[in-house]
């Protein structure tokens, strides 16, 4: 939410950016392990990550000249957004020593502040194939479940540590674009749900008609061309260690496309590609305060497991999406997620199409989300693929307070309260000045089959789902952790011993110890 407006701040200061390829400094995408997963196990994926184009060091080819410096482009060498490209080389990244992003293993560590010879202010990231320098990871999530690890402690107010999923192409671009020459190995073809301008190439071509400084950036580095760029997104986790929010925002466009005037949407506007202000499940927004922070059920003190499941109606990949649910692994045992507690909103703990009607409704705000397609929309952009983005970011429009403060400032009404940060907090300049050191760590990605990603050595915590029993053993019982009931499901709906049947929504029960 309000990516668009917030991200422009975010870039290698004094630097800029490209699509050309240029020879200044190699391009090595840091490494980085995952999991696929099935009833059976899990095996591991040897892959990297690599940083979006907008962060990158762009000059003249052929020289060591800016085509961008501060925030303003050399007209001198872009006369043309064909020129700029054709005569711009975007060029290698120093991933730790200017971006302050490391990675070990399994884990991605993104700081917030770097600074070397210049200021960078966070960063962005795609995960790459495995054994592929050219062409990003793509994930088709209907029907399958998407686990990670994360650390938010040391993530204040104002500050967010993102991951989600975007519907980029799996070359960053190239086929479609062939001007863009750059492609996914140099993080190119970002888009998202905000349709943003800030993105300096689009469509394989220099974003400079109209550009215009951005006067909220600190850094004075960032600004808006003529052209956005847009697709479907889900945002599995936007959070820092006092507020989060799960947020699917649909698209009418299928891929990724660029946009000009009203098309680039606006929030809660009809108009435009997609829909900005998604439908979201923010606990504290949905009136319980005290389920994610610092010493609460889910304790941001200290590192947590994150499970996010794509339910379709037929519990088959085949199917339409019906709802995406949430559950937290901390310290061996499964945290179910909160039920809503609003009024106007049935008490639920998923996101589903009645779900986001109701909150629009319960909020007095547009449904946006149904209008631009919905939960049917999403399941077509998971079908065809997403890509995975990591970022950490502040927000020089708002300071953050849509995620955990109260937005609008001021707003006494429903589904105002989204936090417990001051309404004060989230200035860029204070909390680069003030928390410089901020990150945000993410590990143990896995992805597979509902079920699968994830286990528990303790208890079930204090969960929203009812107890449906056991009942008496036919032949076939579940595995915990795997599906036992919902709207469409015949497969078995008897749990493992010293498991039970929990209902989660109406589509989707699972076995839980």
């Amino acid at each position: 939410m309000f990516r668009s407006a917030a991200l422009i701040s975010f870039a290698f200061f004094a630097v800029a950016y490209g699509q050309q390829i240029g020879t200044l400094t190699p391009e090595v995408h840091p490494p980085l392990t995952w999991e696929t997963c099935t009833a059976s196990g899990c095996t591991t994926v040897d892959a990297a990550v690599v940083v979006d184009a907008n962060w990158r060091y762009l000059h003249q080819v052929g020289s060591t000249t800016n085509c961008y410096e501060g925030n303003e482009w050399d007209f001198s060498i872009c006369t043309s957004p064909t020129v700029c490209t054709e005569e711009c080389a975007l060029d290698g990244a120093d991933y730790e020593e200017t971006y302050g992003v490391t990675t070990t293993g399994d884990s991605l560590t993104l700081g917030y502040v770097t600074v070397s010879e210049q200021k960078n202010v966070g960063s962005r990231l795609y995960l790459m194939a495995a054994g592929s320098e050219t062409e990003y990871e793509i994930f088709k999530l209907v029907n399958q479940e998407f686990t990670f690890t994360v650390d938010v402690s040391n993530l204040p107010c104002g500050i967010n540590g993102a991951l989600y999923f975007s519907q980029m192409d799996a070359d960053g671009g190239v086929a479609r674009f062939p001007t863009n020459k750059a492609g996914a190995q140099y993080g190119t073809g970002y888009c998202d749900s905000q349709c943003p301008q800030d993105i300096k190439f689009i469509d394989g071509v220099a974003n400079i008609v109209d550009w215009t400084p951005n006067p909220q950036d600190p850094n004075d580095n960032s600004g808006t061309g003529s052209m956005g760029t847009c697709c479907v997104e889900m945002d599995i986790w936007e959070a820092n260690s006092m507020s989060t929010a799960l947020t699917a925002h649909s698209c009418t466009v299928t891929e990724q496309t660029s946009c000009t005037g009203t098309d680039c949407s606006a929030a809660n506007a009809t108009t435009g590609f997609c829909d900005q202000a998604g439908c979201d499940f923010n606990p504290f927004r949905l009136g319980v305060t005290d389920f994610y922070g610092p010493g609460m059920t889910v304790d941001t003190t200290q590192p947590f497991t994150v499970v996010t499941q794509f339910i379709s109606s037929n519990n088959e990949s085949t199917g339409t999406l019906s709802s995406i649910n949430r559950l937290y692994v901390q310290n061996g045992n499964i945290i179910q997620n909160v039920n809503t507690n609003v009024a106007g909103i049935t008490a639920t703990n998923a996101i589903s199409t009645e779900f986001c009607e109701q909150e629009t409704t319960a909020f007095a705000e547009t449904d946006t989300f149904d209008e631009k397609g919905g939960l049917a929309a999403m399941g077509e952009a998971f079908n065809t693929g997403m890509v995975l983005v990591m970022s950490i970011w502040d927000d020089t429009a708002v300071n953050m307070l849509w995620l955990d403060s109260d937005f609008p400032v001021g707003g006494t009404a429903p589904g105002d309260a989204r936090g417990s940060c001051a309404v004060t907090s989230g200035d860029s300049a204070t909390t680069e000045a003030e928390s410089p050191n901020s990150n945000v760590i993410f590990s143990n990605i896995k992805f597979g089959a509902i079920g699968s990603t994830f286990s528990a050595t303790g208890t079930t915590g204090t969960g929203t789902g009812t107890s449906t029993g056991t009942g008496t053993a036919p032949a076939a019982t579940q595995t915990v952790f795997g599906q036992c009931g919902g709207i469409g499901w015949t497969g078995p709906t008897v749990c493992a011993a010293g498991s039970t049947c929990e209902v989660n929504n109406a589509y989707f029960s699972q076995c839980l110890a």
